[in-house]
């Protein structure tokens, strides 16, 4: 199976990059706007949650080295997910320093015991003189703080304000009022050297402890990644018994790899010496080992639990089967649905409004206020400037900017490692409106394994002969029609050579010809062998191929079929769920009705004799009403109706055609995945909605009281420092929600 068709080098190819310096939305919005201004590139999404941009470019244009060099002079450093490189995800280490943490929460004790609070034993009245304090705070700045006060400084310089630009100026706005009130004692300010140190302090546990939570979030997905080996044993030749430890990154299609026994298959091949079990659980959610022996497939991933096995390399790296999994899951979490990207452009300016706030705030409290309010007329000279502060740091864009990533992540990560893939955050959008829910047949309904039932002869032929014929026309097709042709003449006869076709041609969904040793063959329905002027009987047949030899019948091979055992079971589902359920084939009414009798379908719910063109225009019909249309199916015809409706839902088996039409996948091929990666989606799109009502509510709440609404009417105030403490929960409080996405079904 492969989850990615080949492009040639004019069509626009991805790439994915890890990208380290992204502190909340504000440098999401900006570092897409780097990267589209670049010549080539089409299109960039970048997650904040991940630490990933995934960028579409046009590769006669630019090259993904190309994209990361130039991103690479800005403020922000990526490196290129290479083709056979394993793809990561950053490790809490690198986001936030415990040293810079473990300083930062020193100098926030020492600071909160010279203000009476008993975090210390005993008493220490060295603690309370003055330069203690500024001590303090300057080494608050220079350690720990150094990152945020350098971050937050380039981007208001690049006039590009992000979450950091916020809290260095609280701090810093902090830190030099304070150093003139001790060094100007006359001016009757006051000294707040603590609050720098508290707001470092509190940013710095907050970011922390929601980092430690991320990794929580990222759990699945970090264990999706965990299957990629590191390593792998090669040997230089098929009967070679020296073998080499080597890096994955380093594997080439064609090489031969030695796996021992407990081991994981470092790429997609075929054994070519020895038998095994293979433990594909988590990649197919077959819980059984599979027997294989030589000539075999195995998938990269899977576990060797059997016996020592040599492996002929097929796919590796991002190519291989697990690798498109790993790359369609990063760029999903990186597809962003309507309701993100109208959060990440009030995000992208929450910077400016918030400074414009803190202006206001200074503005009002300094030259307004005690005219409005005469009370209010003795407070501390500083009033303005401390609440203003508290404006600077208690808004919290990170909210906002991981209201939807985090969630995308849990969702999305979850769904994945139950082989579900959902392409990204548009379709789980479009997931909620869902009203009908339309099913190709076979393959889909039924279990496309079609086996040849009987051959109706009209001719000298004999019945090998038919199959021989039918054979050497489909030798190159995958429908389960001609798949079911070949496994029956090689049952039949496993030693001639089929014949070679020469101009052959292809009516998708209605049949194939083509000329074999100087006869004219058509194969194919029976009313399309009759619309090309062969004289066929009136025959009560179900799933069939009819075979004409110079436009005269000679044979027509009936199949049979069965329903997927859980495909009752889904619809019933379905239907109590209040969806609407149609099936479309290109079957006879006579055969599909036998077959799917036992989904109690209404008639005029079962659309027979169709071909791809009649069934999208089914799809754009019941669009065209109102109706919010999925499409459940898995081959090449079914891909035209999987692009047109609002969700296409292909089987991990389909065909390539279709998987790259999809908008959701069902890696593990079980009909009944349909079910829970519905209730997933709606889960996931709910924490998403509570993610942005929280982080909305919060700073429309927040940022009122910081600036003093409360002060007039019940004399209540924020400090910078508790600012900065409601900060950190805010982001903190996004997170947890979305985790409880990991106990859903």
């Amino acid at each position: 199976m492969s989850l990615s068709s080949s492009l040639d080098s004019y069509t626009p190819e991805v790439a994915i990059l890890r990208v380290s310096g992204l502190r909340c939305a504000g440098c999401v919005r900006s570092l897409e706007n780097q990267l589209k201004a670049q010549p080539g590139v089409d299109a960039a999404a970048v997650n904040l949650v991940t630490g990933t941009a995934v960028v579409t470019y046009s590769p006669n244009e630019t090259t993904p080295v190309a994209i990361v060099e130039s991103l690479n002079q800005g403020r922000f450093q990526a490196t290129l997910a290479e083709a056979n490189a394993l793809l990561e995800l950053p490790t809490a280490s690198e986001e936030t320093s415990l040293p810079r943490l473990a300083i930062a929460l020193v100098l926030l004790i020492l600071s909160s015991a010279g203000h009476g609070i008993d975090l210390l034993p005993g008493h220490w009245p060295m603690l309370e003189a003055m330069i203690w304090h500024w001590g303090l705070a300057t080494i608050a700045l220079v350690l720990p703080g150094w990152e945020i006060l350098q971050e937050g400084m380039i981007g208001l310089f690049q006039r590009r304000p992000n979450m950091n630009t916020l809290v260095a100026l609280g701090a810093l706005g902090a830190y030099l009022t304070s150093t003139v009130a001790w060094l100007w004692p006359a001016l009757g300010w006051e000294c707040f050297f603590d609050e720098p140190v508290m707001i470092l302090g509190f940013i710095l546990l907050g970011r922390s402890l929601e980092q430690r939570v991320r990794q929580q979030a990222q759990r699945d997905l970090r264990s999706l990644l965990a299957l990629q080996p590191k390593q792998a044993l090669w040997q230089p030749s098929l009967t070679a018994t020296d073998r080499w430890p080597i890096p994955v990154s380093r594997i080439q299609v064609g090489d031969w790899l030695w796996v021992d026994a407990g081991e994981p298959f470092p790429a997609d091949g075929t054994i070519v010496t020895g038998e095994t079990l293979v433990d594909e659980s988590m990649l197919t959610g077959e819980s059984l080992p599979v027997a294989k022996g030589v000539g075999a497939s195995v998938l990269a991933g899977s576990r060797n639990v059997g016996a020592a096995v040599t492996l002929r390399v097929e796919r590796c790296g991002r190519a291989s089967f697990l690798g498109q999994i790993l790359d369609l899951v990063v760029q999903a979490q990186n597809r962003k649905a309507p309701v993100q990207q109208m959060a990440d452009v009030v995000a992208g300016y929450f910077a400016y409004g918030v400074l414009a706030l803190a202006a206001v705030t200074v503005l009002f409290w300094s030259a307004i206020a005690p005219h409005v309010f005469p009370e209010m007329a003795n407070s501390t000279p500083l009033l303005p400037l401390k609440l203003a502060l508290s404006v600077l740091v208690i808004a919290c864009p990170c909210a906002l900017g991981l209201a939807t990533p985090i969630a995308l992540l849990v969702g999305t990560s979850h769904a994945a490692a139950k082989g579900l893939i959902i392409r990204g955050g548009d379709v789980l959008e479009r997931s909620q409106q869902l009203d009908t829910i339309v099913f190709d047949k076979t393959g889909t309904l039924t279990r496309g394994e079609l086996a040849v039932a009987q051959i109706h002869l009209y001719s000298h032929q004999s019945s090998e002969e038919v199959l021989y014929l039918l054979a050497s026309l489909e030798h190159k097709s995958r429908h389960p029609l001609a798949v079911a042709i070949q496994k029956a003449w090689a049952a039949t006869n496993q030693t001639r050579e089929l014949a070679m076709v020469t101009e052959v041609e292809t009516a998708l969904g209605l049949g194939i010809s083509g000329w074999i040793e100087g006869h004219y063959y058509q194969a194919g329905r029976l009313s399309w062998l009759r619309a090309q002027g062969v004289d066929c009987p009136s025959l009560e047949v179900a799933t069939h191929v009819a075979l004409a030899c110079d436009r005269q019948l000679i044979a027509v091979v009936a199949f049979r079929d069965r329903l997927r055992p859980e495909a009752v079971r889904t619809v019933q589902a379905l239907q109590a769920q209040g969806y609407e359920i149609h099936v479309l084939t290109g079957d006879t009414a006579k055969a599909a009705q036998q077959l799917l009798e036992p989904l109690n379908l209404a008639p005029t719910h079962l659309h027979t004799d169709l071909q791809p063109q009649q069934k999208l225009a089914l799809i754009e019909g019941w669009q065209a009403q109102g109706k919010r249309v999925a499409m459940v199916g898995d081959g090449m015809n079914d891909a035209p109706a999987l692009t047109a409706a609002q969700v296409g839902i292909s089987l991990g088996t389909g065909t390539e055609v279709a998987i790259e039409a999809a908008d959701i996948i069902l890696t593990r091929n079980h009909l009944a995945d349909l079910l829970t990666v519905l209730e997933l989606s709606r889960a996931t799109f709910r924490k998403i909605q509570q993610n942005l009502l929280w982080a909305v509510a919060y700073n429309i709440v927040g940022l009122p009281l910081a600036a003093g609404v409360g002060l007039p009417l019940w004399g209540l105030s924020l400090t910078p420092s508790i600012a900065a403490a409601c900060m950190a929960v805010s982001s903190i409080a996004v997170v947890l929600n979305s985790l409880s996405l990991r106990r859903a079904n």
